[in-house]
């Protein structure tokens, strides 16, 4: 037996195990993500992922380059320089892991490097797994030992024989128990091309570990050297992408994952504690309309007592009325009927006064009030609902209404009033709403900062015609505090520490304005701001401060 026909026979048999990947005692590493068996001829994609050459061809193309540099260079374009890079046929795949874009060559999975790692893990599994091997020379004795360099299994017999000859006597001879116990397989790679020759050199050009008769014939003109002097540079390579680049991204990744798991429970957490809060809130809620309800059954049921009170009170005083009236008529058809004349005569005065009396009826107690009132129907009175001023009082009557327009001859509505400002939503003006119990209601409140302000009224939970309301509170007229004078010499009577609000002054040492004097603006004035309208507002010491002694006020009439 060659030593390819070896290798074919001894790497079939774990390949076509069928196990799935469900046995929680199976390595990973040794199965398939795809179809979930242990690896058959794997390949690594381009992201490094590894699956099965079948499960790679049965992948749906993610799309096809057809175009060729050339076509790219006179394009322009840099899209199409990046496709141009890519071999014309190859095909894109979304790897089953990653779900990463990874081109596939046109010769399909074949071109795709092989995974040895895997199949070491594959032959290793099948080893632990399968119990008991024969011996791949002889096949009768039970393989004990295992050739590294010729991969086959061999019993104690063949293994002496081995060791004997003189081109096998040099290879690697393990103890299939010491394997098991090591969990590591360590196998010979061997040349697609010449079955049985191991990749033992490096062609450097080609960039590709080679086997003796292909560094003979396909790489002669190239430099090629053994595997064991290179491997330290292109190890230290890989080294040094991972020391320096990789592992900290790979740290910053970590925790940046952390981060976002953080993130997530603390979601999860203040999701939870809204969520309480909304359960809380909606049990409080109907709790508090349960108890609403109740009480304006109980309401409901109070005013049917009374209502039923006053109803059978006016039948009985109408069945009582009802019978005495009927009596009295009997008695006088009787008396007319059957009676003599003198019986009449005799009878008549105390017939008459009991006849007259149930014609002018009896007083009936009770009374029924079908009025309700009517929302649409209500009215509000009073300037207060659309203009304030800022600090003082305001007042409006609101009026509730029957369906027929007619003003409510009683009180008890439930009538709610509220007043917020149109832009500071959490300034909240306090109102005060009298029952009148006349069908009116008077509303009071004090509004605190000018603007608008909305007016809702509501009766029974309900906006009458209007509301919201549009209140205008103006700004409060600051007073004047000094005199409307000619000037400070006239009004103080001659004083020298008088003081003015305008620009006039006096020789002599008076701090005041004169007639006549500089800075005298020539009429009356205040003397707290110098404004010459007496109906004005009193200007603020930030403006008297920024006018100049010289300059003049501009005042504002009211």
């Amino acid at each position: 037996m060659s030593r390819c026909e070896q290798k074919e026979s001894t790497e079939q048999r774990p390949l076509s195990s069928d196990r799935e990947h469900s046995d929680p005692l199976v390595n990973p590493r040794a199965v398939c993500k795809v179809c979930k068996r242990l690896y058959r001829d794997p390949k690594i994609l381009p992201c490094l992922h590894t699956f099965c050459s079948d499960c790679i061809s049965q992948l749906e193309p993610f799309s096809v380059s057809s175009r060729s540099r050339r076509d790219v260079a006179e394009g322009g374009r840099r899209d199409e320089a990046l496709e141009a890079d890519r071999p014309a046929g190859t095909i894109t795949v979304l790897c089953p892991e990653c779900d990463c874009e990874v081109d596939v060559p046109p010769s399909g999975p074949v071109g795709l490097s092989t995974d040895h790692l895997a199949l070491d893990e594959v032959f290793l599994e099948t080893l632990v797994t399968d119990g008991p091997l024969g011996c791949d020379l002889c096949g009768e004795g039970g393989a004990e030992s295992r050739c590294e360099v010729c991969c086959v299994n061999l019993c104690e017999f063949c293994c002496q024989a081995h060791r004997r000859q003189k081109r096998t006597a040099s290879h690697s001879v393990q103890a299939l128990e010491e394997l098991k116990a090591r969990g590591r397989l360590c196998r010979p790679v061997l040349c697609t091309l010449h079955p049985g020759q191991e990749l033992r050199l490096f062609c450097q050009p080609c960039d590709l570990p080679v086997c003796l008769e292909c560094a003979a014939t396909l790489h002669r003109d190239h430099r090629c050297c053994p595997t064991r002097d290179v491997i330290d540079r292109h190890g230290d390579r890989i080294r040094e992408l991972i020391a320096v680049n990789l592992q900290p991204r790979l740290e910053r990744l970590e925790e940046s994952l952390q981060k976002v798991e953080a993130s997530q429970e603390a979601l999860q957490a203040r999701v939870e504690a809204t969520a309480s809060e909304v359960r809380a809130f909606a049990r409080g809620y109907a709790s508090a309309v349960e108890t609403h309800c109740l009480s304006l059954l109980r309401r409901l049921e109070e005013l049917r007592v009374q209502r039923r009170n006053h109803l059978h009170l006016q039948r009985v005083q109408l069945q009582q009325a009802l019978l005495d009236v009927r009596g009295g008529v009997e008695f006088a058809e009787r008396l007319l009927s059957c009676g003599s004349d003198a019986e009449i005569l005799s009878a008549k005065g105390v017939t008459l006064r009991r006849l007259i009396r149930e014609v002018e009826g009896y007083p009936v107690v009770g009374v029924i009030n079908s009025k309700t009132v009517d929302v649409s129907r209500c009215t509000i009175e009073g300037e207060g609902l659309q203009e304030g001023t800022e600090g003082q009082l305001g007042h409006f009557t609101l009026v509730c209404r029957d369906s027929a327009g007619e003003q409510l001859a009683r009180g008890g509505e439930h009538v709610l009033v509220s007043i917020v400002h149109a832009e500071k939503k959490n300034c909240k003006v306090e109102t005060t709403v009298t029952d009148n119990s006349d069908g009116s209601y008077s509303v009071s409140y004090t509004p605190r900062e000018p603007g608008a302000h909305s007016v809702w009224v509501c009766v029974k939970a309900q906006h009458v015609k209007g509301s919201p309301f549009v209140l205008n509170v103006k700004r409060k007229l600051r007073r004047h505090r000094g005199t409307f004078h000619c000037c400070s010499f006239c009004s103080s009577g001659g004083a020298k520490e008088a003081r003015c609000g305008c620009p006039g002054t006096m020789p002599g040492g008076f701090k005041g304005c004169g007639h006549g004097h500089k800075g005298h603006p020539g009429k009356p004035h205040w003397s707290c701001c110098g404004s010459t309208t007496e109906q004005s507002e009193c200007l603020p010491q930030s403006v008297l401060a920024a006018v100049s002694p010289r300059s003049h006020l501009r005042t504002v009439e009211l």
